[in-house]
C-alpha cells in the first residue's frame, strides 16, 4: 500500500530526478516511503500508527473479540489491585458521561444539524436525570449530585436544540421506539424491586426507577443508529463516552462483590434482589454498548470518518 506523501515532498523529487528511467520509478520510492535511504518526514510520524492498524486489520473478529474481552479484564483486575476506593469510579462514570454531552453540544453548535440523534434517548436520559437529582437532594447530597445536575442542565440544552433550533435536521420517521415500551416497565421493576434502607419508600421507589431507566436509555439510539448503519464521528464519540461511563459503573459494582463490601452484603441480606437486579441493570447496559464500542474502536483502527454497523446488533 502507498505511503500518503506531502506534494510538497512529490515536487522535491520530481526536481532531483534527472532521467526518464528514473521518474518511471517514482512510484516504487514512494511506496517504499524513502529517498536517498532516508525515510520521508511523514512516514516517520505516521509509521507506528500506520502498522497497528494494518496488524489489527488483517486479525480476525474472534481475535478483535477476545483482544477487547482481555484489556476489559485486564483493566478491572488493574482497578482491583490499585484503586483504593472504588467510589471514584462512579464519580469517573458521571464525569465522563457529562464529557459526552458536551461532546455532542459541540457538534450540534458547529455542524447545526441533529442527524441521526434520538430525541426519545435524550428525553429519557433528561427524565432519569432528573429523578436521580431529586433521589440525590432527598437521600444523600454529594460530588455526584454536583454532576447530575451538570449533566442534566446540558442534556436540557441538548433536547432544546433538537426541538427547535434544528427541529428541521430531526429524523423522526427513524426515531421510532415508544418512550412507553422503555419507561412503564422501569418504573413496574422499580416497584418490585428498590433499595431497602431507612429512606421514604417513594424515594427507594424512585431511586430503583432511573437505575432501570438508564440501563436501556440509549436503546432508541442504537436502534436509529442500526437503521442508518453509518454513524458520523461526533455522534459515535458521545455514544463511546456512554460504553465507558458504564463500565466504569459496572467495574464498581464488581468490585464491590470481590471486596466484600459491608454496605453491598447488608443490602444483599435484607433485600437480595435490589442488588442483583442493579449489577444485572449495569451489565445489561454494557453489553447493550459493547458491539457499537468494538465497532467503534475497529473503525478507529482502520481510520474511517464512520462507523459501521452491521444489521442486527440492537
Amino acid at each position: 500500500v502507498a505511503k500518503v506523501v506531502s506534494l510538497s515532498a512529490v515536487r522535491d523529487i520530481q526536481h532531483s530526478v534527472q532521467s526518464r528511467s528514473q521518474y518511471s520509478n517514482l512510484h516504487l520510492i514512494i511506496k517504499m516511503g524513502t529517498w536517498d535511504g532516508e525515510p520521508l518526514k511523514e512516514n516517520k510520524k505516521t509509521f507506528g500508527v500506520t502498522q497497528v492498524k494494518k496488524w489489527w486489520v488483517v486479525r480476525s473478529q474472534k481475535e478483535k473479540t477476545g483482544m477487547i474481552v482481555a484489556a476489559a479484564v485486564m483493566a478491572l483486575v488493574l482497578m482491583w489491585l490499585f484503586l483504593e476506593n472504588h467510589d471514584n469510579l462512579f464519580v469517573a462514570a458521571e464525569a465522563i458521561h457529562f464529557l459526552g454531552i458536551g461532546w455532542l453540544l459541540y457538534k450540534l453548535s458547529t455542524e447545526k444539524s441533529c442527524a441521526g440523534l434520538s430525541l426519545r434517548t435524550q428525553d429519557i436520559t433528561v427524565m432519569f436525570l432528573a429523578v436521580r437529582l431529586y433521589c440525590s437532594f432527598a437521600m444523600e447530597y454529594d460530588v455526584h449530585t454536583i454532576l447530575d445536575l451538570m449533566t442534566l442542565v446540558a442534556s436540557i440544552w441538548v433536547e432544546y436544540m433538537m426541538r427547535t433550533k434544528l427541529k428541521a435536521t430531526y429524523n423522526e420517521e427513524m426515531d421510532t421506539i415508544p418512550l412507553l415500551h422503555i419507561v412503564a416497565p422501569a418504573a413496574i421493576l422499580a416497584c418490585i424491586a428498590h433499595p431497602a434502607t431507612n429512606h421514604f419508600i417513594l424515594h427507594r421507589v424512585f431511586w430503583a426507577f432511573c437505575v432501570y431507566l438508564e440501563s436501556v436509555s440509549v436503546l432508541p439510539q442504537l436502534r436509529m443508529m442500526q437503521k442508518n448503519q453509518v454513524v458520523e464521528r461526533f455522534t459515535a464519540n458521545y455514544i463511546f463516552s456512554l460504553g465507558i461511563a458504564r463500565f466504569l459503573s459496572c467495574a464498581h459494582w464488581i468490585l464491590q462483590i470481590m471486596n466484600g463490601d459491608s454496605y453491598f452484603l447488608s443490602a444483599i441480606g435484607s433485600s437480595g434482589l435490589w442488588p442483583l437486579m442493579v449489577l444485572v441493570s449495569e451489565i445489561v447496559q454494557t453489553f447493550i454498548l459493547s458491539d457499537f464500542c468494538y465497532y467503534y474502536i475497529k473503525s478507529f483502527a482502520e481510520g474511517g470518518s464512520f462507523v459501521r454497523i452491521p444489521a442486527g446488533i440492537v
